[in-house]
């Protein structure tokens, strides 16, 4: 049935797992009622380090993946989709990765960095197995006719999840915004083919960078967020590092990846 691949924004504790960082700001239609911290807002990522993949992750132990609970109930057949432009770290931007990670750990030790990085053009959403190929298909026909672009991701911003039991230290676009939006609204016209959620409505693209767990935004925004921005803008590589060529969109679906080049 249709309303399987619906994801529920409930309030709860527990639908951090699988829902994908995208982020609106300061809460947007997507916050729940009163918040209005004017914080960027996002869902934290699939597939952190320790995830299981959802097809086979049938048994909720949660020990299995840091302590997260999942996000919607798992059924056999539920495919966690998220579509997304990858993006692929050099040597330099590991060097400044290290850079800001560390800087920030003085103020939050718990901070983790990111394995790999991408820029998500969807939520996180459920597919049914028997829909992913005729999802694929749609979504590389809209997709067909996008040239590559430019964008520039040189601003560090702070992010908390829906329930703000996840923190990320993200670059947000400042040059390319309005490419970014125009990939969303065909990657959002497929969603509402299939009845699924589309991506926010007044997004912050970014590039997350670490997260960690709990609300510590409070600790990480003011002098660190300033400290972070100057590595950032002293970095010798960074105007280089930070233009980045966007080559392909990425589908992942379940344990399968999908791969859009643009031309």
């Amino acid at each position: 049935a249709m309303s399987a691949a619906l994801v529920g924004y409930s309030s709860s504790e527990e639908e951090q797992e699988q829902q994908e960082e995208g982020g609106t700001r300061g809460g947007g239609a997507q916050g729940p009622p009163g918040a209005s911290s004017g914080r960027p807002r996002l869902p934290a990522p699939a597939g952190l380090p320790g995830d299981p993949d959802p097809e086979e992750a049938v048994s909720d132990d949660s020990s299995r993946h840091g302590g997260r609970v999942r996000g919607f109930p798992h059924e056999r057949g539920n495919w966690a989709t998220h579509v997304y432009l990858p993006y692929i770290a050099q040597e330099e931007f590991l060097e400044l990765l290290e850079l800001l990670v560390s800087r920030a750990r003085t103020y939050v030790p718990s901070l983790a960095a990111m394995e790999e990085f991408h820029l998500s053009l969807s939520q996180c959403v459920v597919l049914r197995y028997h829909w992913i190929e005729p999802f694929v298909r749609s979504l590389r026909e809209r997709l067909a006719a996008f040239h590559r672009f430019f964008c520039v991701a040189d601003q560090v911003k702070v992010y908390t999840n829906q329930n703000k039991t996840r923190t990320f230290i993200g670059l947000e676009v400042s040059a390319g915004h309005f490419q970014l939006l125009e990939l969303v609204s065909e990657v959002d016209a497929v969603l509402k083919e299939f009845d699924l959620p589309t991506f926010y409505k007044d997004p912050s693209f970014h590039i997350s960078l670490a997260w960690c767990v709990g609300d510590l935004s409070g600790k990480l925004e003011g002098q660190c967020l300033q400290e972070l921005q100057d590595i950032v803008d002293g970095f010798e590589e960074s105007a280089f590092l930070l233009r980045i060529q966007w080559e392909q969109i990425r589908c992942k679906s379940g344990n399968k990846y999908f791969s859009f080049p643009l031309r």
